[in-house]
Parts: C-alpha cells; structure tokens; sequence
C-alpha cells in the first residue's frame, strides 16, 4: 500500500501524541493527585521523570525489536501495556506505587513512539523526511494544547483517576487505528540483527561524531523543555497562585508557539538546510535561557516577565526535534528504528534528569528550573557546534 506524506503525518502524530497525552493530561490534578498518595506535589512531580525514564528504557529495548520484526508487532504491543498501566494507575494509594506503575506505563509508551520516526524514514528522506516530521509535529503538538484542557475538565466532572481512564481509552483506540489503518512500512527482507549486532549498531552510533551532535541537540532542548514541564504545576499553581482552570490556558500558550515554529520550520525548508535551522533554534533557545536566568536574578518574576520568555523557549522546539532527528537518520538508513531508539532513549533520560533537578530537593523557588534550561541551551549548542560541526549545510 502507497502511504501519502499527509496519511503518515496523520497516523504517527496519533501515535506519537500518547506521549504528550500521558504526561500533560494529568499535569492540573497534580496537587489532587499528590494528596491521593501522601505525597508533596514536588515529590509528586517525579512522576513525571519516571515516566521519562520508562520512554528512555522502551526506547531502547523496543527499537530492534521494531527493525527485527517489524513496526505493527512491537507498536500493538506496546499499546496494550500502556492500557494495561494505565488502569493500574488508578488503584494506587502511595507515591512509589504510582511511581512504579508510571514506569510501566511508559515501557509501553516507548515501544509505540520509537516507531514513529523509523515509519517517517521507512517511507522519506533528506527534506521530505524533514517536512513530514514537521506536518506530524504540527498534528502531534494539538495534543499537549489539549491534554491539560482534558485534565482540567475530567479533574472538575470527577477525581484525578478519571484522566488514567481517559488514556486508556485512547491507547485503545490507537490500536484500532493503527492496527487498521497503518501497513507494516518495515520492507520486506530487510536484514535483521541478532542481539550482539544492536549492541554493535549502537555503539555504530554512539561512535559517529557529527550524529551525536544532533543526538545532543536534540535531548539537550528536550531537557530543557522537561525542566519547565516539571515544575509548571509548582510554578503556576502555588508560585503564582494560577488555578487547576487558568494552568491550562497559560500553558497552552508554549504549545501554540511551537506549533507556529513548526509552520516556520517547513516554510524556511525551501530554501535552507535541516541543519542550518536547528542552528538557529538552538541559539533562540539560549538567548531565552538567559533572559530566564536574568528576570529571576533581578527579583523581576512574574507571569508576565516569564511566560512570554519560556514561550519563546519552547517555540524554538519546532526548529531543533525535527531536524536535528531528521540530521540524524540520513546517517543510518539501514536501523532507523535502532538509531532513533537510541536517540530518544537519550533524549528522555536527559528530560527525567532534568525533572529530577528540578523536582526532587523541593527549592519553593523559579531557580532550579532555569538554571536548568539554561545548562541544557549551553550544552545544546556546545554539543552541536564541537560536534556535528557545519556539516550539512549544502
């Protein structure tokens, strides 16, 4: 079956939307949630860095697999784990319960979203792969401009387990989805690797310098991203007394602004490299980090000092995932699954390090968040520039 670029964006920004679902949804209930299991709301956050953790490790574990037996296998299977999860979750009644099920829920997560990168690369490359990628964002990002609406209203209809219901029912219904909608992209008699050849192949990447600088580029902006991510319910629900209503309004805003980033990304493909524009994101996101570091410094913080400087922090995303991950994958046509697995394998352990930073010492204060965005820009660009160099540009 001939698969169109706007069908895949569509069927991968689906599937790659449960991430963003299973980790904004519940973001307004996480002060009800924190008293569900006796918790404080920033011990409560590193749900969130569980979450991340249990992506890095599916990611990583899922990826071969996907380029061993094909991309429906491990994509199915991981939705029904993530089902499966997510029902538990609602019968927990202490934080490391509800730590342990978010884990598990994210080992199914990752094996449905390592596919979704090697689908794009199964069926494009080079612009093209680019452009998708930035068409499944576009899609893709609707979700965490919903998912907090979702919570909110899901948090005032009922109690916070009514948000775990809700993706349950989705990852149900991305099985139906994808399961009639979506051909196995995998080509036929593609060679597959024994154990000890991935083990090879990712060490392949792991070696290849001007790769890992868009590995680094990639997770470092991620990480960034996460820090805020973490603690906006500190931030905005207690920092600057927001209620469980308005947090989602003022969230949303960062989700628009990468929305519009990625509408940038594809115009200014016509006319410039996938690497030329992620340069550019990445020092927008550092000259952001800094103006953050600034505001609170000067005792200046406020919504409306911060939410227009972290905005223009989350915008440069549009410019940064897509190409650096489309950079990447040029490199490894062969295990695009692999490559990619290890690529958000990494990206995620830098977002739940990044949420551990700011989460677990309970500082009441905007500091560890950005000090940490601005640690990640610095490293993004550092890692980028002594890297991958200005390879590329043509």
């Amino acid at each position: 079956m001939t698969l169109s670029a706007n069908r895949v964006a569509l069927l991968v920004a689906a599937n790659t939307a449960l991430a963003p679902f299973a980790i904004d949804a519940y973001l307004p209930a996480m002060g009800a949630l924190a008293d569900a299991v006796g918790a404080s709301i920033h011990h409560t956050e590193l749900s969130l860095s569980a979450f991340l953790a249990g992506f890095a490790l599916g990611q990583l574990l899922f990826g071969p697999l996907s380029d061993r037996i094909g991309r429906k296998p491990v994509l199915l299977g991981g939705l029904v784990v993530f089902l499966l999860a997510s029902l538990a979750i609602i019968t927990v009644s202490s934080l490391p319960e509800l730590l342990a099920w978010r884990f598990v829920q994210a080992l199914g997560g990752g094996a449905t979203v390592v596919n979704s990168a090697a689908i794009v690369r199964d069926c494009f490359s080079g612009r093209e792969a680019a452009k998708v990628m930035s068409t499944m964002a576009i899609i893709m990002l609707m979700a965490p401009l919903v998912a907090p609406v979702v919570g909110s209203g899901l948090l005032y209809l009922g109690e916070w387990w009514l948000i775990f219901i809700f993706l349950a029912v989705y990852a149900a219904f991305l099985m139906w989805l994808l399961g009639t909608r979506l051909p196995e992209t995998r080509a036929p008699g593609s060679p597959v690797a024994s154990p000890r050849q991935v083990l090879a192949n990712y060490a392949s990447v792991l070696r290849h310098r001007q790769a890992m600088g868009y590995v680094c580029a990639a997770s470092m902006s991620f990480a960034g991203l996460f820090a805020f991510i973490t603690a906006s319910p500190f931030l905005y629900l207690e920092h600057f007394g927001l209620s469980p209503g308005l947090y989602p309004l003022v969230f949303g805003v960062n989700v628009l602004a990468m929305a519009a980033s990625n509408r940038l990304n594809i115009r200014l493909l016509r006319g410039r490299s996938p690497q030329q524009n992620l340069r550019l994101g990445l020092a927008i996101q550092l000259a952001a980090a800094v103006g953050l570091v600034l505001v609170v410094a000067g005792g200046l913080e406020s919504l409306w000092t911060m939410v227009p400087l972290i905005m223009v922090f989350a915008a440069t995303i549009g410019l940064v995932a897509p190409n650096a991950i489309s950079a990447l994958l040029d490199y490894f046509h062969h295990m695009s699954a692999t490559a990619a697995a290890l690529q958000g394998s990494i990206q995620f352990s830098c977002g739940a390090l990044a949420g551990v930073l700011v989460g677990a010492f309970e500082v009441d204060s905007a500091w560890p968040m950005v000090a940490t965005m601005l640690g990640a820009a610095l490293i993004g660009n550092l890692g980028l520039r002594l890297l991958a160099g200005r390879a590329g540009d043509a």
